[in-house]
């Protein structure tokens, strides 16, 4: 079944791009890397948005969902108007990309796998509490370990679109549930900065859909059957449905913050935790079900994230040694390369140990820095190879795409700064 499940994409693929009033029936990739990049800890921000500040900053939430359009639509075009792959763009730039990418995607990976599992099984313990979540974090791991190394991208993304609609049912069916006042609501989009507000609205423009992931993008766009320029209307529709299904995700989360917890007393706990505080709001307020539905959201939430990872960066990784051996592998063959599956092992395995340990703080230090500097690293990056003769001059970056880019490394470079100085401090 999944052999003519890819055959379909692919002839779906080789008969052209669709016209304009066909494209809702291929959407794919942009669904895939929006509902990878919205993690536990992007429910957690925009839920503590609405709970400190109603709506106030309802309008960043709608601003990280621009940005993050701007960069994934770069990375797409880079892919469909070269014909290269992101990593081969970098390669360009010089060997220090190489070394930065192995020492990140190395800590990176370790220290994310234990903490998606963990969040996974939070969630999970909490839904169906017959284990704790340890047991469940080791089950969503290897859940997503077999089920990625043993299927290609047309399965995964049919899975991935099942957990974004279970997603929006569910959260989007909540804020319905709390009553939202619109008249506020609709205020909430004119950018306003409550006192010391600062970096917090920055990390959350910044938190809103995805890190690494972002660069896997154009992987995915390319495993869809998407190569050449022909393809970008249909690549930047895509890009757009995925980022505006997640902004209406998230405006839902702040929702829920602004009308049940904004000026309740109510004070969330930091990190995933928060959400089950939300969960014992909701049973005391509207009922088993409604607390019920949203853990459902929840899991899906984490778990879906689980598996973009699993799939999206093991792509990069196994781009990474591929072009570092100098071998000229066809990108359907990235899925099934040992690098892959290697790096779909110590995204899995290793990490298992810090869910029993707990993870060591020179390690979340290392983590820390690293993550804040990869938005920033790939805002430049693309901004050096979009504007370089490298691409063809049509798909270079225009005004509107460069001034996104430059705010977004900007933006990011501030934040990583906050973070580096957070750490040190």
């Amino acid at each position: 079944m999944p052999n003519e499940q890819r055959q379909a994409e692919r002839r779906d693929a080789d008969a052209g791009p669709p016209p304009a009033s066909k494209r809702w029936k291929m959407v794919g990739p942009g669904i895939v890397v929006a509902v990878t990049g919205v993690g536990a800890g992007d429910l957690v921000a925009t839920l503590i948005a609405g709970n400190r500040f109603g709506y106030t900053l309802l309008w960043a939430a709608v601003l990280g969902c621009v940005v993050k359009i701007a960069l994934s639509e770069a990375v797409g075009r880079w892919h469909l108007a070269t014909g290269r792959t992101m990593f081969e763009g970098w390669r360009d730039l010089g060997s220090w990309t190489s070394v930065y990418f192995l020492i990140y995607v190395v800590i990176w990976g370790f220290v994310y796998g234990a903490t998606v599992m963990s969040s996974t099984g939070l969630a999970m313990s909490a839904l169906v509490p017959v284990m704790d979540t340890t047991g469940w974090g080791i089950v969503a791991g290897l859940i997503g370990f077999v089920f990625v190394a043993f299927n290609r991208y047309a399965l995964f993304e049919r899975v991935m679109k099942f957990f974004i609609a279970l997603m929006f049912v569910t959260v989007v069916t909540l804020a319905f549930l709390v009553a939202p006042n619109l008249g506020n609501a609709m205020g909430g989009l004119v950018p306003r900065l409550p006192e010391g507000s600062a970096i917090y609205t920055l990390g959350l423009i910044g938190g809103v859909g995805g890190t690494i992931t972002l660069a896997s993008y154009g992987y995915w766009v390319n495993a869809k059957g998407w190569r050449t320029p022909a393809w970008m209307p249909m690549m930047r529709f895509d890009n757009t449905v995925g980022y505006v299904t997640t902004g209406i995700f998230v405006i839902a989360m702040m929702i829920v913050g602004a009308e049940l917890l904004f000026n309740s007393g109510v004070v969330l706990a930091g990190g995933d935790r928060g959400l089950l505080d939300l969960d014992a709001v909701l049973r005391e307020r509207l009922g088993d079900f409604v607390a019920t539905l949203f853990l459902v959201g929840f899991a899906a939430t984490t778990f879906s994230s689980l598996l973009g990872v699993w799939h999206g960066v093991s792509m990069l990784f196994a781009d990474f040694v591929t072009r570092m051996r100098g071998q000229d592998i066809d990108r359907d063959g990235l899925e099934g390369s040992m690098a892959f599956r290697f790096y779909l092992f110590w995204l899995t395995f290793p990490p298992i140990s810090l869910l029993f340990l707990g993870r060591p703080f020179a390690l979340v230090v290392a983590f820390g820095a690293l993550g804040a500097l990869f938005m920033p690293f790939l805002a430049i990056t693309l901004l050096w190879l979009l504007n370089s003769k490298r691409v063809a001059q049509e798909w270079r970056s225009g005004w509107l795409s460069n001034c996104l880019l430059i705010a977004s490394a900007a933006m990011f470079a501030v934040l990583a700064f906050s973070e580096l100085m957070n750490l040190l401090g």
